[in-house]
């Protein structure tokens, strides 16, 4: 129980820095949408930019923040050694990156459809190789259960990052692309230098047989990180190369980006999750009850992911006015890719089973397997149903990962999932959420949130009832 207060307290602090962090910087979608039209196709250009960023980000971190606390929390290594160790691989990672993008810059930019502009490529080449130098450093707080730290330096970058956009936008009145790179970059780099603080603190030790121990546990989370953020970006990398029509691709790409940060509601409760949840699942390998609390860890997320699920469409008709007007046409997405969300951050608490028992490659394969399943919907369907593909092409990556994972780990490390009390759950939330979908669209937004407040409402008194009351009274 102890443990689960510990997961708790640790969920609200990181979720406090992601969830207020996304919130705030979701106040730049209105900004963006608004100084960057959909028909300029700027929006596209940055969801396109963006998702290469986050798959050159997990190339660089080589899966090392996972392999960190799995040999940090061993008993017989140095944590600070580990740290140091892991530090030096991606440092090396990421200046290699720097010298191959910079010295390669003409061919890449014009592969990549930026031949006018490899400008960009550069300083997003920067602001990645920065990111993952940050990696490292942040894990270590969580390692050290810092959260306060972990948050304030998070939310420094936000608050910065807002303010520079809205000076940028709204003051000087700038409508380019470029400006979001920049202000990124700028942000990235003053960031890093906090770090320096905790970095000299550390007792720098590189141990190379320690490195191959950690790169032979960590190079399948790399293919799984690899897959795993293919899952998440794959579709916005595809978009303008398999959309029929190259003019309007990035205006279609902008929609469907501008649409799936309203979605990304649930990837901040993940994120939050996770965040907290990692390092209490490998310290908690040594205990008796160990899979006891594994399970009783997914079905308290599978209950929440689900309240959030209903607490966004029920208030769809209010959240939309986050972005533009002229981009509403793809809300339709927004069940579909929370979904997906939803089955993602299952496959993130499914994934644990592995990684416990030094079986790393199971997870490679499953997200490959996952990958091939969106690149398949996504290659087939973007040409005839445009962003609706990418949509369902993640149910079918990560429901087809999920799976594999339950399936797979219940013959191998078999934990007892309260399958029935989970369904229960799924299903009532799929009748309010069915319920919500059957006010007729012709009413007043006030009366559809009035109506879907109250089913929500009543969502979480059963949970209260049946979860929370239940465990204070034992």
């Amino acid at each position: 129980m102890a443990n689960l207060k510990a997961l708790a307290k640790d969920t609200a602090i990181y979720g406090l820095s992601s969830i207020v962090g996304r919130f705030l910087n979701y106040l730049l979608v209105p900004l963006y949408t608004h100084y960057m039209p959909k028909a300029s196709g700027d929006y596209g250009v940055s969801t396109n930019m963006y998702a290469y960023t986050a798959l050159f980000f997990t190339i660089l971190t080589f899966g090392m923040e996972t392999t960190l606390f799995r040999f940090a929390n061993d008993e017989r290594e140095r944590p600070d050694t580990v740290f140091s160790t892991g530090f030096a691989m991606v440092g090396s990672l990421a200046a290699l990156f720097l010298v191959l993008v910079f010295g390669f810059i003409t061919p890449i930019s014009g592969y990549l459809g930026y031949a006018e502009h490899p400008d960009y490529l550069l300083m997003m080449a920067t602001v990645v190789a920065l990111d993952a130098l940050q990696a490292l450093p942040y894990c270590y707080l969580r390692f050290q259960h810092r959260p306060i730290r972990f948050m304030s330096l998070k939310m420094l970058f936000i608050f910065l990052n807002i303010g520079l956009n809205l000076i940028y936008f709204v003051l000087l009145g700038k409508t380019s692309v470029f400006y979001v790179f920049f202000i990124n970059l700028l942000c990235t780099g003053f960031v890093t230098l906090f770090f320096i603080p905790d970095l000299i603190k550390i007792h720098w030790k590189f141990d190379g047989r320690l490195l191959r121990r950690m790169l032979s546990y960590s190079w399948p989370i790399l293919v799984l990180g690899v897959t795993g953020i293919l899952n998440q970006v794959a579709d916005k990398i595809l978009f303008p190369k398999v959309y029929p029509d190259e003019a309007q691709a990035n205006v279609e790409l902008g929609v469907y980006g501008s649409c799936v940060k309203i979605a990304m509601i649930m990837a901040m409760i993940t994120q939050a999750f996770r965040y907290a949840y990692e390092p209490i699942v490998f310290a908690k390998s040594k205990d008796a009850d160990k899979k006891e609390y594994y399970a009783l860890g997914m079905k308290y997320f599978i209950i929440f992911t689900l309240l959030a699920f209903l607490g966004v469409m029920g208030w769809l008709p209010v959240i939309r006015h986050m972005i533009g007007e002229d981009y509403w046409e793809g809300l339709r997405v927004i069940p579909i890719v929370m979904a997906a969300e939803i089955m993602m951050g299952i496959y993130f608490n499914l994934s644990f089973w592995y990684k416990l028992i030094d079986k790393t490659i199971y997870g490679a394969l499953f997200s490959l397997a996952g990958c091939f399943m969106l690149f398949a919907v996504n290659l087939w369907g973007i040409p005839q149903y445009s962003y609706m593909a990418c949509a369902w092409g993640g149910v079918a990556g990560y429901g087809t990962a999920m799976l594999l994972s339950y399936f797979v780990g219940q013959r191998l490390y078999p934990i007892p999932y309260p399958l029935r009390s989970i369904a229960f759950y799924i299903i009532i939330a799929a009748a309010f959420y069915y319920m919500m979908t059957l006010i007729p669209s012709e009413w007043p937004a006030w009366q559809y949130v009035g109506i879907s407040t109250v089913l929500i409402i009543a969502y979480a008194a059963l949970i209260y009832k049946k979860e929370l009351r239940k465990r204070q009274q034992a």
